[in-house]
């Protein structure tokens, strides 16, 4: 090979080292965003559509657990970990909110 197509390998080589390594990456945001003033809100004796209604559907219908619903989001920034997480999770007797558990620990590796 010459100096000249060791040079051009070279430079597209480097190129391509550099360029790989400035992808962008999106903010992502999944679930359902649970405001501070909406979960203020939000108390025992609630009926189901008061809680729909208030929250939104939840993130979380389990069908084998009709009476819990659960309220999860996070916020992703780029290539670094969750900045904003929240997990909610609504329990009903008989279709009236019984309890309500707040600020769960979701997976720090999020």
């Amino acid at each position: 090979m010459t100096h000249r197509k060791l040079t051009l390998v070279f430079i597209a080589i480097m190129s391509l080292i550099f360029f790989s390594s400035c992808v962008y990456r999106p903010s992502i945001a999944q679930g359902n965003l649970v405001k501070e003033e909406d979960l203020a809100q939000l108390d025992v004796g609630m009926t189901r559509n008061q809680v729909r209604f208030l929250l939104g559907t939840p993130m979380i219908d389990d069908p084998f657990h009709r009476d819990r619903w659960d309220y999860i989001y996070y916020l992703k920034v780029g290539r670094g970990d969750a900045r904003f997480k929240r997990w909610v999770s609504v329990f009903f007797e008989d279709g009236i909110v019984s309890e309500v558990r707040r600020d769960q620990e979701l997976d720090p590796g999020l």
